[in-house]
């Protein structure tokens, strides 16, 4: 194992009462490999254990069960300072009577570093972050972004195996988080250190990750590159977490009819029917007169035909939301609600009838008992 993997083995952490009896689990028996020098995201809702497990990988929450090693090590009884790590938090955390410059100095001035060096380093470093210029301020005298910088050049100085960052960007407004994803991308790209970030944002979790990690309520629901987790998602909940707009979701059966396959919409009153041609003949055969969902994204539903894949569906525009180059449109189908992304500078009305294209080859299927995706 290289210095920098981390390896996470069958992780539980149960929080307990005063009484040590066990009040509720918020990582459930997980086990997950980062290669050394992945930039790896945790990412799920409010509540799923990522920033937890993190808290485990950092020693700042102790494990209930399993282990996590780091490179060679076991590190669960490790204090945090001896496991090769090093944190940046949402809040970023900087002492407010220091300089920038001993702010950054401070961790190696605790390892009882020479003075030399620590000047050495710390020079580089906030050359490189563009805070050359303002070693002798205070936190309060800083925007944002500039603070986030200085506690990511606190982390860099102590040349650690592992960069763990717990939302380190949510505190900052829209334009200067997509400026600091790309800094920290930027930063991972030079250093080539081990980078465990989480987020709730799965814009920030598909831009920076090798790979993602989708957890939900404790347990991980699919580990992939982004454009796998994308195309590919192995169930519901990471169908609709990653894509923004979330895939479209149609509860409805398998149906046969003249031959011929067709996703019919769960709906009394003028059900959406699709034809189920091609590859997903196969796969919706064995579900014939089952529940399934029938997951389509935005951008594959058009207003031209393109291919034989292509199958139209006649809709209503109930909102469009006009963005220059392509418009989101909010449309009725039947008694189903779609949201298509449609290229081209259009501009939708209300009540328009627009016939939309399905592509079938875009499309996914799951199983609506187990929620997995049918392969």
């Amino acid at each position: 194992m290289s210095e920098g993997s981390v390896e996470i083995k069958d992780l539980v952490k149960t929080y307990t009462d005063d009484r040590g009896r066990p009040t509720f689990t918020a990582v459930k028996n997980i086990s997950l490999h980062i290669e050394d020098g992945e930039f790896m995201v945790l990412v799920g809702p409010s509540g799923c254990g990522k920033s937890t497990t993190l808290r485990m990988v950092a020693g700042l929450e102790k494990i209930t069960s399993g282990t996590i090693s780091i490179g060679e090590r076991v590190v669960n009884e490790l204090e945090p300072k001896d496991r090769g790590i090093a944190m940046v938090f949402q809040n970023y955390a900087l002492y407010p009577h220091m300089t920038i410059f001993n702010n950054m100095a401070f961790g190696l001035q605790l390892a009882k570093k020479k003075k030399d060096f620590i000047s050495d380093t710390v020079g580089r470093t906030s050359k490189a972050l563009g805070l050359d210029h303002m070693l002798e301020r205070k936190p309060h005298a800083l925007s944002g972004g500039q603070r986030q910088r200085v506690a990511l050049g606190r982390a860099i100085v102590r040349s650690p195996k592992v960069f763990l960052f717990d939302e380190p960007l949510s505190n900052l407004d829209a334009k200067m988080r997509v400026q600091m994803r790309s800094e920290i991308s930027k930063l991972h790209a030079q250093l080539g250190n081990t980078m465990i970030y989480v987020t709730h944002d799965q814009v920030e979790a598909m831009t920076m990750g090798d790979r993602i990690c989708v957890m939900r309520d404790g347990l991980i629901m699919q580990v992939a590159d982004p454009l796998n987790l994308y195309r590919q998602p192995d169930n519901l909940f990471v169908a609709g977490f990653i894509g923004s707009p979330p895939m479209n979701l149609l509860k409805g059966k398998v149906q046969r009819r003249d031959g011929s396959l067709f996703f019919t919409e769960a709906t009394e009153k003028n059900p959406l029917n699709i034809p189920l041609k091609g590859k997903l003949e196969p796969l919706a055969s064995k579900y014939i007169d089952k529940d399934i969902i029938f997951g389509i994204r935005p951008e594959h539903l058009s207003d031209e035909v393109k291919d034989p894949a292509h199958v139209p569906v006649t809709s209503t525009v109930e909102i469009a939301e006009p963005m220059g180059s392509e418009s989101l449109v909010y449309l009725k189908a039947g008694t189903a609600n779609l949201i298509a992304r449609i290229h081209g500078e259009h501009l939708f009305h209300l009540g328009e009838q627009v016939t939309v294209q399905f592509n079938l080859d875009k499309v996914s299927l799951f199983d609506a008992a187990t929620e997995n995706v049918i392969r």
